[in-house]
């Protein structure tokens, strides 16, 4: 296909998808509403029609719950049966929890990274080159949606990270959006699958080999994970005590650094309570220190982390460079990270060997008692929160992460969880102040020092 038709290509398959409201991810094979997917695609409507990109994010956040998480699945009412495993029904116990949103339609209890904040933006920019008239109505969504951002972002920094380290934990390779990934290999080996009930494999009619899909002993710990969810009732304090696939997921982390300066610029454009523009640019000084605490320097990559087993998984893949979108590596690192990039031997001529291969056993050992109370293996117990650094962080005792107060919350149904108190989101070392955005990693001013780094 020609470059010049690719535009014309991508907005026929968005037309062709649309159903009104909102986007299939596929036709036939995700015939549901996803969260980033939604993200995605309203990035692309933006060009064509920023009302209706608009509506495809007010859409999926009218269903967001009441901690502010944004579910990775709306289920279709009007999806054919059959068409899709594990669909509304496996996931009705979402409803049952007093966080969730109105049913139907059904969410799952999942999350997916944080595009939203970014599209948002985007539509906005993008209106203020059309009329008067958009340039309003995008002015209006994004003050309709900014507390709904503000929300979502919260509740990942806070249920999803209660040990303040900046990182996002996944419970489910599915809250990745790289779901198949070898990323997650060693932390799904460890996840002991008990008795489960035949299921039917819908997405293998939709694929011209197997072998394009996850393998049935994959799917077992897939699907076994989300039973244990569902043991949960959906329950984040629970789950955090009690499952056993908990990681910090590197590049959902660095991309919701990304979304909190988008959301910042957001939060300038609405006139947000000064309050929030503190809070939003202290999480983003969080997150960026929290992902240079993943940095391997004998990778040349940044790496998730497995609480579970107390250690980084140390798997070469793209979500190793996250820290590009962050825009949280000094020149001198950001040289070491292209390099790496460009290392033909192992990344092109040994492919998917090269690109996966395991290194060597991982050096992080110990484990910290747990932020919400107990001893037990499975935090970050490093400096910075995770990766490799200059020694053991604890995590609980006075406060959290470099000693912030933690807060007792309480929620419907599940007594308290710890998260931060908004002041200690304020009490952050200078040290770390701001700096560029990611575009910023690669203007002229830094180029000199990357290409002495290189």
């Amino acid at each position: 296909m020609k470059p010049e038709a690719l535009p014309w290509r991508a907005e026929k398959i968005l037309r062709k998808n649309d159903i009104g409201g909102w986007t299939k991810a596929a036709p036939n094979l995700y015939p549901h509403q996803w969260s980033w997917d939604s993200a995605f695609i309203a990035l692309g409507l933006a060009h064509l029609d920023t009302r209706r990109a608009a509506r495809e994010l007010q859409t999926l956040f009218a269903h967001q719950w009441k901690t502010g998480k944004v579910p990775h699945i709306v289920f279709n009412s009007d999806a054919p049966p059959h068409s899709y495993f594990p669909g509304s029904e496996h996931w009705a116990c979402a409803a049952a929890s007093p966080d969730a949103p109105p049913a139907p339609p059904y969410t799952s209890c999942l999350s997916q990274p944080p595009v939203h904040a970014i599209a948002a933006l985007r539509i906005w920019e993008a209106a203020k080159r059309r009329s008067e008239e958009e340039i309003a109505s995008a002015w209006a969504f994004l003050k309709d949606i900014y507390p709904k951002l503000l929300s979502w972002h919260r509740y990942l920094l806070t249920y999803r990270d209660p040990e303040g380290s900046g990182l996002v934990t996944i419970y489910h390779p599915w809250g990745s959006g790289t779901d198949n990934s070898p990323r997650w290999d060693a932390a799904l080996a460890a996840v002991e699958v008990s008795d489960l009930p035949p299921y039917p494999r819908y997405d293998l009619q939709h694929v011209g080999s197997p072998s394009q899909k996850p393998t049935d002993a994959d799917y077992d710990r897939y699907l076994w994970l989300v039973e244990l969810i569902k043991r949960a009732w959906c329950d984040e304090t629970t789950i955090y005590e009690s499952h056993p696939f908990l990681v910090k997921d590197v590049l959902s982390s660095a991309i919701l650094v990304a979304a909190n300066e988008a959301l910042l610029k957001i939060a300038e454009l609405v006139e947000a309570q000064e309050e929030d523009h503190t809070i939003i640019a202290a999480w983003i000084v969080r997150g960026r220190r929290g992902l240079e605490g993943c940095w391997d320097p004998e990778l040349g990559l940044c790496l998730d982390y497995d609480l579970r087993a107390d250690r980084p998984l140390q798997v070469r893949t793209v979500a190793g460079f996250a820290p590009l979108i962050a825009g949280s590596l000094d020149p001198g690192q950001l040289g070491v990270l292209l390099k790496t990039s460009i290392r033909r031997r192992s990344w092109a001529t040994e492919g998917c060997a090269g690109l996966y291969r395991r290194a060597p056993a991982p050096r992080i050992q110990g484990s910290t008692p747990a932020a919400t109370g107990g001893d037990r293996p499975g935090r970050l117990s490093t400096g910075s929160c995770g990766g490799r650094s200059s020694g053991p962080t604890r995590l609980n005792g006075p406060g959290g992460c470099d000693g912030q107060p933690w807060s007792s919350s309480p929620r419907a149904g599940s007594g308290s969880t710890l998260i931060p108190s908004p002041a200690s989101s304020l009490a952050l070392p200078t040290s770390h102040g701001p700096r560029p955005s990611a575009l910023d990693w690669l203007s002229s001013e830094s180029l000199p020092e990357v290409k002495a780094a290189l």
